[in-house]
This record gives C-alpha cells, sequence and structure tokens, in this order.
C-alpha cells in the first residue's frame, strides 16, 4: 500500500504532536515495511529527530516549492497525492486536505483533542474559527476518524454529531526509545549535564494555563520541609509561565524550583523521568497525556488529575487528584516519597500497564484500519 500522511507536525514540532507523527511512523516502518510510506510537509527540517525520516527506510519526503505553503497544505495537497499514486492518506493532526474526498483517495484523520471547544479562553477568536473549520471538515469528510483516547471520542461525538461507529480509539504510542532504557551512566551524563540533584520531583510539558502549573507551585509550598525535593519543570512557555515564575518569587521558592526549558531528545528525557522520585501532571485537560505515559514506562510514580482522559493514560495505579486542590496535591505528593513500599508497587504495575501499549500492538491496530477502509 502506497500511504500519504500529513508530516507537517514531524518535520516541525518537538512536543505532542510532532512525537506522536514520528512514533506512529516509525514503528508502522518497523512491523509493516512492505508499505511504501510517502510524509508530505510544508517545511523540511533535518536535525537528529527527523533524520531517521529522510534517510531510505521506506519513507519518502516531500516539500513544495511554493511560497503560500499553507495554501499548498489545505488546498493542493489533494493533487499532488493524486499525481503520487497515494492509495491512502492519514492526516496524523486534525486535518485532511480540501477536496480530497471527491479525488477518490480515502481518507482518515486523527484527531487528539478538542480543547479549543471545551476551554475556548485559552485561544484566540481567528484560531477557534480555523480550528472549527478545519476539524469539522476533517470529521465530516474523511472515511474513518481516530480518536487518540474515548474522552477524545466522546467529545468529537458531542460537538460535531459525528456517528460514534466511523471513530476508533487507537492510543497514542510513545517514543520506541522509552522501550530501550538508556544506561545509568548515560543517565548520569544527563542528570550532570542539566545540573539536576539527586532526588527531585518533576514536571515535564508546556507551560500553559491549561496545563495547570501555579496549581502545582501552590501545592508544592504546602509541602512539609522534609517531603520539599527540588521541583523541575521540564518545558516551555510564554506569558504564563512568567507568571509561575512570578508565583514562585513570591512564595520564596526560587531556590527550589527549576525550569530546564524543553527538552528536545528522548534519550534526555527519558533519563531525567527515570531519575525523579515522583511525576507530577496536573493538567486540566489532555486529548490522552502522553508524559503520563512516558513516567510509566520509566517507572516513575504518576500524580495526575482525575477526570478527562488521564485515567486512560495512568492507569489503575497512579495517583488521581482534582488538580483544582493543591492541598490534594500535596498531599500525593507527600504519600508517594513517605512510602517507599508503595511507591514501588506504583512503579513497577504503573510500567506493566504502560508496557501492554507498544509499537505492535498499535502499528497493528492501526494498519488493520488501513485495511479495512482501503477495502
Amino acid at each position: 500500500m502506497r500511504i500519504g500522511f500529513d508530516a507537517k507536525r514531524l518535520f516541525n514540532n518537538y512536543t505532542g504532536l510532532g512525537n506522536y507523527s514520528r512514533s506512529m511512523l516509525l514503528n508502522l516502518a518497523t512491523y509493516y515495511p512492505d508499505n511504501e510510506y510517502v510524509l508530505y510537509t510544508t517545511r523540511l527540517q533535518k536535525n537528529e529527530v527527523t533524520e531517521a525520516f529522510l534517510n531510505p527506510l521506506g519513507f519518502q519526503a516531500f516539500s513544495p516549492d511554493v511560497f503560500f505553503k499553507a495554501y499548498w497544505r489545505s488546498f493542493s495537497l489533494t493533487n499532488r497525492l493524486k499525481t503520487d499514486n497515494i492509495s491512502l492518506y492519514h492526516g496524523l493532526s486534525h486535518e485532511i486536505p480540501f477536496g480530497i474526498k471527491e479525488s477518490g483517495i480515502k481518507s482518515i484523520v486523527t484527531i487528539h483533542d478538542l480543547i479549543f471547544k471545551i476551554y475556548p479562553e485559552t485561544y484566540p477568536f481567528i484560531d477557534r474559527l480555523i480550528y472549527d473549520k478545519k476539524f469539522r471538515y476533517s470529521c465530516k469528510n474523511s472515511d474513518a476518524i481516530v480518536a487518540i483516547s474515548e474522552s477524545t471520542k466522546n467529545d468529537i461525538v458531542r460537538f460535531y454529531g459525528i456517528d460514534p461507529d466511523k471513530i476508533h480509539v487507537i492510543y497514542p504510542l510513545c517514543d520506541p526509545e522509552y522501550f530501550t532504557w538508556k544506561s545509568e551512566e548515560y543517565i548520569s551524563t544527563v542528570i550532570e549535564k542539566y545540573g539536576l540533584p539527586d532526588e527531585y520531583i518533576l514536571y515535564t510539558g508546556s507551560i500553559t494555563e491549561r496545563k495547570n502549573l501555579g496549581t502545582l507551585i501552590k501545592a508544592y509550598s504546602l509541602l512539609d520541609k522534609n517531603f520539599r525535593l527540588p521541583l523541575i519543570i521540564a518545558g516551555s512557555g510564554g506569558a504564563y509561565k512568567n507568571k509561575v515564575k512570578d508565583m514562585v518569587s513570591q512564595l520564596g521558592l526560587q531556590g527550589n524550583i527549576h525550569f530546564t526549558g524543553t527538552i528536545q531528545y528522548t534519550g534526555e528525557l527519558q533519563a531525567i523521568y527515570r531519575h525523579a522520585k515522583v511525576f507530577v501532571f496536573p493538567s486540566l485537560y489532555e486529548g490522552y497525556g502522553l508524559p503520563v505515559m512516558e513516567a510509566l514506562l520509566c517507572k516513575t510514580p504518576v500524580i495526575t488529575s482525575a477526570g478527562s482522559s488521564l485515567a486512560e493514560a495512568g492507569g489503575p495505579h497512579s495517583y488521581y487528584v482534582d488538580p483544582l486542590k493543591p492541598e490534594e496535591i500535596a498531599q500525593g505528593i507527600t504519600f508517594i516519597l513517605g512510602n517507599s513500599d508503595h511507591s514501588k508497587m506504583m512503579s513497577e504495575k504503573g510500567y506493566e500497564y504502560s508496557s501492554h501499549f507498544n509499537g505492535k500492538m498499535i502499528s497493528r491496530q492501526m494498519m488493520e484500519l488501513y485495511t479495512r477502509i482501503k477495502k
């Protein structure tokens, strides 16, 4: 099968949507090497993260030599798909090109979340209009929809009135590197590179209001000093990050809380997860919550939010809290740090749960869907 993919995020995004695209394609090429995988992007970026997709591993990458690349992605890509004899197209991040249904090319779209519908105040008005038009079109005109969680599937039905039978829940994949642990020597090198302490509490992810880092800072301030390990925040942000930093200063916690910025390389992030005593992810809403799964694969106990999709990512042995109650988060941190036997159980059971969602299983589910839609 000759399958086309929207690879804009794969080549140009180094967090959630980019990680989803890279992990999915690497695993598909590994387990189903007889297919041809054609990657369409508005801009090619070659670096350590993307180089595997620019080498002869069953991938072909195409980027147009046009000025209005956003227009090309939405309105001209369908013609290119026909020229390239693509039999099936997968929009990996919410979009399919306009006109693809009329072209006769089968299409699938992955919808990660509808956060702009649920928390509209966190998006500019014009962005909400554009997203709604594109998402609605993709859901209505694709031949099948992949939702990355049951929570997201329910949101698609709720907001767009899509038949639930058209929506297939296939969980996202963690980067294959998480299934091959780095050596202790490598971990020590990473810890030294970022100047991290021997023990710490960890948060990873973008620093936006929805991720709710401010409540984690308040929870941290409530901890007894015996449990106030350094808090490492690995992620980037803009105005909200500055707001969080102001809160840190007001609470006099500057010496306890450290911002590393985004950790771009998976191996380094794995090392940072593995060295943490507990991972805390108090997001208000996620389509799935890959950082939770990443932490579990690194045998790190997880505290995360009850509700939305995070219980799907965290499984039965993570510690769930009301993300708006800092005292609950503080209680969770205290409980895990103060109970080594329970912490060890969470590590082992969490790893057991997360390791079931491996590349072979998820790739098989996706390929079965491709085959069914292509018929």
